[in-house]
């Protein structure tokens, strides 16, 4: 693999002439490369995008690098940082390795001392990430755990969730009802390091208030009519393990309070008690609301919000990843047929061409529901049109999308985009024209084009 070309390298220094210097080197040796000026921006690259490497400055104003390698493991353990400064010791360069640095280098430094030190740390970044892939693969190929998706946005999300996994981090799952928040929340508590440990889930929205304290901190007998007898919370059952909170848009004022405290010391008190309890869980929360105007309307607390938000994960609506329908498709089929004991073979060209164009606004769920209701009525070897619901055959029928395989060459969707305009307006020329911002006469000379070849001998 050419590592140059894949890698990402982030250079973090607040002098403008160092960060220079650094980027036209980087640069120059192929690697695609981010710039910041401060430890503070440069972790809020890394929450957003995969980076490989980060060269940074050792004394900056605000965020030193010692410190933004330490924030950098906690986040992000597998991206390896190269430390620069002027004012190097041995106590400093110990220090630095100890706290997970690859390598430390003073100034001034040679330009092919610095490229052979990032080619190291980038080799020894791939091979971790290919280890770990691989110890994935192996886990999936026993368990029958994945997450379904070739599309890019749920490439770049997976790419996400196993860069976070191994860490402690808090994460933030985003998204409408219905696309695998709980999926990828499960996702990140299996490739991390408290996998052998419990996963434990809580639907925010499904109990009251007091329940949903009692719930999630536990109570002693007779803290409220009906506690019979004393009861764990499921942060104390999630002890060592990962707790998932989901619809947490959801949670009243009051809870979100206690909730705020456990994240910032790690400790409660069950409902009816004073004796305080110490945990070690990491917290996954999910939302389908918008908690930035959540916050502005005071019905969420913004320091709870930025001690959810260290790493966000938002996850693409079925409509935005219709290269995964098929496969989500065959992939419920699968189970639901042998949930069923039923013979079924696959899904006919015209039903996946149905499910493919479909919107989907209940997203992967809708989909789910719908492939198992086919299943049962399915009478034949083939899931077919006769299978699914009205509301899904009659709502492909005026899509105002089109799906072009990977591959195909521009001039032919060029022509597929006219032609399909065209469908739309009712052969309107001039008002598809205007809708495709071109002039009116170049769509005349395509369609001119297309019926000379459709006429040409042997087409």
């Amino acid at each position: 693999m050419d590592i140059t070309s894949a890698a990402t390298i982030l250079v973090v220094d607040d002098h403008r002439e160092t960060v220079e210097s650094l980027l036209k080197i980087l640069q120059k040796e192929g690697y695609n490369v981010l710039v910041s000026e401060s430890g503070e921006e440069a972790l809020d690259i890394i929450r957003k995008q995969p980076v490989h490497a980060i060269v940074t400055d050792l004394k900056m104003s605000g965020m030193s690098g010692i410190d933004l390698l330490r924030a950098c493991k906690a986040i992000a353990p597998e991206i390896e940082v190269v430390l620069i400064s002027g004012f190097g010791t041995i106590e400093t360069a110990v220090e630095a390795i100890k706290e997970g640095a690859y390598d430390f280098i003073t100034k001034p430094f040679k330009k092919i001392m610095l490229t052979k030190t990032i080619q190291k740390a980038l080799e020894k970044q791939s091979l971790a990430v290919e280890n770990r892939y691989l110890k994935e693969q192996l886990k999936d190929l026993k368990k029958g755990k994945r997450v379904i998706g070739i599309s890019a946005t749920m490439r770049r999300v997976m790419d996400v969730v196993y860069q976070v996994a191994p860490s402690s981090a808090t994460v933030l799952i985003q998204g409408e009802s219905g696309t695998g928040k709980e999926v990828i929340a499960n996702a990140i508590h299996y490739y991390s390091s408290r996998a052998d440990k419990p996963f434990v889930k809580v639907s925010c929205a499904a109990l009251p208030e007091t329940l949903l304290e009692a719930e999630l901190f536990g109570h002693e007998r007779g803290a409220f009519t009906g506690a019979i007898a004393r009861r764990e919370g499921r942060f104390e059952i999630a002890n060592g393990g990962t707790l998932f909170l989901d619809e947490i848009g959801e949670m009243s004022m009051a809870t979100q309070v206690k909730l705020l405290r456990v994240l910032q010391e790690g400790e409660f008190e069950r409902l009816g008690s004073s004796k305080t309890i110490k945990v070690d869980v990491r917290l996954i929360a999910a939302t389908n609301v918008d908690l930035l105007s959540a916050i502005k309307e005071r019905k969420f607390r913004e320091d709870l919000y930025y001690r959810l938000n260290v790493i966000t994960i938002t996850l693409p609506p079925l409509r935005d990843r219709r290269e995964d329908i098929p496969l989500l498709a065959e992939h419920f089929l699968s189970i639901y047929r042998e949930k069923n004991n039923k013979a079924i073979k696959g899904i006919s060209k015209e039903a996946l061409d149905i499910l493919s164009n479909y919107p989907w606004p209940g997203n992967v769920r809708e989909l789910e529901n719908t492939m198992e209701r086919a299943v049962v009525l399915a009478r034949g070897d083939l899931i077919t049109i006769e299978e699914l619901p009205e509301t899904i055959k009659g709502g492909s029928q005026d899509k105002d999308y089109l799906i072009i395989p990977l591959g195909t060459p521009l001039e032919e969707i060029e022509l597929k985009v006219i032609q399909e305009t065209l469908r739309q307006v009712k052969g309107d020329k001039n008002l598809a024209a205007k809708l495709l911002g071109i002039a009116s006469r170049t769509i005349y000379r395509k369609l001119d084009e297309l019926e000379k070849a459709d006429m040409a001998p042997g087409s």
